[in-house]
């Protein structure tokens, strides 16, 4: 039977950016269904990192050295393992392009074109792009430089893959990896929550979630946390000001304050605070100019403690305010959860995922589309241009709406330092 993309016989397979638990689900469902339709897969090792570099005489692509081709038995039992077994990378072919017309700028395009030309080297017809937001783009770059090469050239479909712990992904409900970390970290949460209830005390735990509150609410949500706050949470009382977008730690503190306050006034002294790493990126510039950026521009979060400065902070001012001290600690999660082992909801998603991919190339005969999951794993396909700002060519972030039932559920399970001598016994649980 002829099918749509029948023509598509060798497919190369990228995975760039921080890991994420069911990768390797993702990479052999995928490469699975091309074998078993009698077609090859080439896995590239360490995201762009070999790939942009790609020179015909210097720097030739070899097999086990910067790829594998993938065969039946590499994929056995693959499915559940931690890690990425291709390796990721957070290599950027596309650094410098900001806008359509530097497509045409063969300086700022010497990379993407360095990808394109290992791809016609390696004779691959198709494109599988794993990662996030930063590789979603990628991949729409190297579909738009596509379109500006002579009619007679070689063209390599290109299909994305969402991936990102954050889940801050829009075009999908969920993204792999999501409730793996989240899980991973709630349990840590909670062995922190009953060192807390023993030692009455505090901990302030900053998760990963640079762009938006997704993880971090759903760490305190899992891990019974009594506040969370996200960049989404950074308006009135908590900005400069009262305005703007920048976050006055001054008033952070304050609010944490106020939560040991009122949660004192119900015998509670102890509890677990969780904020989103992303809150660091709006403090005043003065506090972060000097700060190393990564490969794509972001402030390098990991270094900046935001935990251990909050506790820190806190601490002072509770002591200043009543005279007297409290125990808080702040600390990083995050890191331990991205090579966890995968939760079976990741599995089964990131396999429709992988699975996707193929449908999306040989059945659809697609190009510059993202693969989507929704319902129950009901695949669907999102276009690169409805993902993608046409002006700048960046991609848009999903944040949590302000609001939505995701929202209020997290703001219901938290401590109320608003109603703290309100609540009626049926709501005065352990907390």
């Amino acid at each position: 039977m002829s099918r749509k993309g029948d023509h598509i016989k060798r497919v190369g397979l990228v995975f760039s950016g921080g890991p994420a638990p069911a990768a390797n689900a993702v990479i052999s469902s995928a490469a699975i269904s091309f074998l078993e339709d009698n077609r090859e897969v080439i896995g590239f090792f360490h995201g762009y990192s070999n790939l942009e570099e790609y020179h015909p005489v210097t720097h030739r692509l070899l097999p086990d050295e910067h790829y594998r081709i993938f065969n039946a038995k590499d994929l056995s039992g693959l499915r559940n393992t931690r890690g990425i077994v291709i390796g990721t990378a957070r290599s950027n072919p596309g650094k410098g392009i900001d806008k359509a017309a530097d497509l045409d700028d063969p300086k700022k395009t010497a990379k993407l074109r360095n990808v394109y030309n290992a791809m016609v080297d390696l004779e691959i017809d198709a494109l599988i792009s794993i990662g996030g937001d930063d590789t979603l783009k990628t991949a729409n770059f190297m579909y738009e430089f596509q379109k500006h090469l002579p009619k007679e050239a070689r063209k390599v479909q290109v299909i994305h893959l969402p991936k990102t712990i954050d889940n801050d992904y829009r075009g999908i409900d969920f993204t792999f990896g999501f409730f793996t970390a989240v899980d991973v970290m709630a349990k840590e949460l909670q062995n922190l929550r009953a060192d807390a209830i023993a030692t009455s005390s505090y901990f302030i735990v900053e998760t990963m979630g640079r762009k938006a509150g997704w993880l971090s609410y759903g760490v305190a949500i899992a891990g019974e946390a009594n506040l969370v706050l996200a960049v989404e949470d950074v308006v009135g009382d908590l900005t400069v000001d009262g305005k703007g977008k920048h976050l006055s730690l001054p008033a952070l503190v304050d609010r944490i304050v106020d939560l040991i306050v009122a949660r004192e006034k119900r015998h509670k002294h102890y509890g677990t605070v969780v904020l989103a790493e992303g809150l660091a990126e709006m403090l005043p510039d003065s506090a972060i100019a000097n700060l190393p950026l990564d490969e794509h521009g972001h402030l390098p979060l990991g270094r900046f403690d935001l935990g251990k400065l909050v506790a820190s902070m806190v601490s002072k001012r509770y002591e200043e305010r009543f005279g007297r001290k409290k125990k808080l600690t702040g600390l990083q999660l995050g890191y331990e959860s991205r090579c966890a082992p995968p939760h079976a909801f990741d599995v089964m998603l990131g396999s429709q995922l992988g699975i996707g991919a193929y449908r999306a190339l040989v059945e659809e005969n697609l190009d510059g589309h993202m693969v989507s999951v929704s319902g129950q794993l009901d695949l669907n396909y999102v276009p690169f241009k409805d993902l993608i700002n046409p002006t700048s060519m960046k991609t848009e972030v999903r944040f949590i709406k302000a609001g939505s039932d995701y929202h209020k559920l997290a703001r219901f399970l938290e401590t109320r330092t608003d109603r703290a001598l309100e609540w009626t016994p049926a709501r005065r649980e352990e907390r």
